[in-house]
């Protein structure tokens, strides 16, 4: 055995297998090296993506919130609106019940010119 390894054909052997582990070992060098790489690369992307999201996300949430405040704004200003508007339907009322109260002809069963006009005031 030893004779055929300090033979051409045997040193050539030795030689073949020496590159073809030198191959070997350099390709998975260089792969290794480049996952390494390409992990460290994508990991910080993700990082990244995961900023930009929880950024879009904070702006998101503040968006809504000023709209939400501007819409319970724009609510309260229409419910004020409306509290004034029955406000002043409901003091309309009390003057044409007091009118109708002091109306002398309220008994009578036919209305009468006053009576009509507070009948139009309403529509």
């Amino acid at each position: 055995m030893i004779a055929v390894l300090t033979s051409k054909v045997g040193g050539y052997l030795l030689a073949g297998i020496a590159a073809i582990l030198l191959a070997w070992w350099a390709y998975s060098h260089v792969y290794d090296t480049g996952y390494s790489a390409a992990k460290t690369h994508y990991a910080a992307v993700i990082a990244q993506m995961k900023a930009d999201a929880e950024t879009a996300k904070a702006d998101e949430i503040e968006r809504q919130d000023t709209v939400n405040d501007a819409a319970k704004a724009s609510e309260v200003r229409r419910i004020a609106a409306m509290q004034a508007a029955n406000e002043q339907l409901q003091s309309k009322i009390e003057e044409l019940e007091r009118e109708a109260d002091e109306d002398p002809d309220a008994a009578k069963p036919v209305l009468g010119a006053a009576s009509v006009r507070r009948v139009n005031s309403i529509r």
